[in-house]
């Protein structure tokens, strides 16, 4: 019988290995939601790691729920795509289906926020010598964010454009910058704190820094289709 860690390695493995296939799904929302699993493990690191913190349990439990819902989205989205490009073709219950390839997006950029907010309080609260991991879980939580706003912005506009693009399925759009978006109705991980990100400050007493890297250039505007 596989043990634990080797059940959780061939998750992993299965889900980067159909990411990178050349299947509709999972694609970028699912590689979203899996981001924002991530950072919650992280945070549930560093509430278990913070014994002398009176709020760690409390934040351990939040984490955790946040990382298994998470999980959860990682196959909800992929569903939700592959629904729609079934209703697409079949011409039966588009909308419903293009629906559906708007909320998920959604919800994770909301589950990224709580991540991103919840990093915080650890950052401040929790053990010094993990700062860098919340810090990190900060950083995962915005891309993750980011992410997801793009997809419902896509998702949305796919509506007015029809669906067309790839091949063999309503086509995915090519990410585009979040400067040539406006912002999308999705809570984002810009709800957590205006101010220093957390990245911006100074690396924790464990030597490690969680900087934010330089500004990445991202493709150019989509090309129509759901996403």
């Amino acid at each position: 019988m596989a043990s634990p860690d080797a059940r959780a390695r061939t998750r992993l493995g299965y889900l980067l290995s159909k990411i990178a296939s050349g299947a509709p799904a999972p694609a970028s929302g699912s590689a979203a939601a899996a981001v924002v699993a991530t950072a919650a493990a992280l945070l549930q690191k560093v509430a278990i790691r913070s014994p002398k913190w009176s709020g760690a349990e409390g934040a351990h439990s939040r984490a955790e729920a946040m990382r298994l819902r998470a999980e959860e989205l990682i196959e909800l989205d992929s569903l939700a795509y592959l629904a729609f490009v079934e209703a697409v073709r079949s011409g039966d219950g588009v909308e419903a289906a293009r629906q559906k390839t708007i909320d998920v997006p959604m919800e994770i950029a909301g589950s990224a926020a709580e991540v991103l907010r919840l990093a915080h309080e650890l950052e401040t609260n929790g053990n010094p010598n993990l700062r860098a991991d919340a810090a990190a879980a900060a950083i995962l939580a915005r891309a993750a964010a980011a992410t997801a706003e793009m997809l419902v912005q896509v998702n949305e506009s796919a509506g007015l454009r029809g669906a067309r693009g790839r091949a063999d399925d309503p086509g995915r759009a090519s990410a585009q910058s979040r400067d040539n978006v406006p912002p999308s109705r999705a809570r984002t991980a810009r709800d957590g704190r205006p101010a220093q990100s957390a990245a911006s400050r100074p690396a924790s007493s464990r030597n490690r820094s969680a900087s934010t890297g330089s500004r990445s250039t991202r493709p150019g505007p989509p090309r129509g289709g759901s996403r």
